[in-house]
């Protein structure tokens, strides 16, 4: 993904992408929800309750909570079964329109769905959708599932519910794993909040668009012009023919990350810039950048591909 965008015009914008009402299994009603994340500080959000008959097949219109300093997008948490550990699909659908045509999925509990979860993807980009797959760790995703997905343009690399949870709310290895095939995934940190536990405010995006509209930010997520955080923030990321530099908030450790067992790390007191040498990369197609700072919070990079 391209680091040019850390720098040109428009602004960054914070949003969480995975967050559930009362309109499935959430404690909130919508326009609380909206408002809970208004008042913390976020730019939009996502209300993607899930899409399952027993309630409805929700895609929630949140379009009268919007204003000046806030926005919404349209989404859905997709379901079929079944993953190769038998257990239900979950996959984030950011910008699904309100006309979607739902599949056949009545219930959490499993049965035989008609439609695979790759057409039910491949029906929801089509339809415009930013398609993520959730929560990997907890889900226990396998290789294998993941390429069932080939329309995802993301992977949830954190969830901030499953970690304070079950402590699964990893998904890095999945990414790796997904990045080391060749696939192009952009990766986003959400809370996946129902508001029954402190599941909130912990993981979010950080999306650089020209304006904080569904439309502009739908198309700066699906760029992948916009990082993940838990706290600290990128400033910029500089490529050059030898050395990766990168502009942050104050951190202790600055690592890059790439294919294998390829990465290299920069440790120091409220560092703001480092500069890593790309000689252990020579032979990885990609790289990633992550930040840590001093309360052990983490910002993550989309990939940069290096097409040596």
């Amino acid at each position: 993904m391209p680091t040019r965008f850390f720098t040109a015009p428009g602004q960054f914008y914070r949003g969480n992408l995975h967050t559930h009402s009362t309109r499935s299994d959430g404690a909130l009603e919508p326009d609380q929800v909206c408002q809970r994340y208004q008042d913390a500080g976020y730019d939009f959000i996502s209300l993607t309750d899930h899409f399952l008959g027993q309630y409805g097949y929700p895609i929630t219109d949140t379009s009268e909570f919007r204003n000046n300093g806030f926005t919404t997008l349209h989404g859905v948490e997709l379901h079929c079964s079944a993953m190769d550990n038998g257990d239900m699909w979950h996959v984030v659908a950011v910008g699904l329109p309100e006309d979607f045509t739902p599949p056949d999925v009545p219930h959490f509990r499993y049965f035989d769905s008609s439609e695979t979860i790759t057409d039910l993807t491949n029906r929801a980009a089509d339809a415009g959708a930013f398609i993520a797959i959730a929560h990997p760790h907890w889900s226990g995703l396998t290789e294998a599932d993941a390429r069932r997905i080939p329309a995802a343009h993301a992977v949830e690399i954190y969830n901030h519910g499953c970690a304070i949870e079950n402590d699964r709310g990893d998904g890095l290895l999945s990414w790796d794993h997904m990045l080391n095939e060749g696939r192009r995934l952009t990766c986003i940190a959400t809370d996946d909040a129902h508001f029954h536990t402190p599941d909130y405010f912990g993981g979010w995006v950080m999306v650089k668009a020209a304006e904080n509209t569904p439309e502009a930010l739908l198309a700066a997520l699906r760029a992948g012009t916009f990082y993940s955080s838990t706290g600290p923030e990128i400033h910029d990321i500089r490529l050059t023919r030898l050395t990766v530099e990168v502009d942050c908030s104050k951190v202790q450790t600055i690592t890059v990350v790439g294919k294998g067992i390829a990465a290299s790390t920069l440790r120091g007191k409220d560092m703001t810039t480092g500069s890593i040498a790309l000689d252990r990369f020579a032979v990885s197609p990609w790289i990633r950048v992550m930040v840590i700072d001093d309360a052990g919070k983490r910002a993550w990079s989309n990939p940069i591909w290096l097409d040596h």
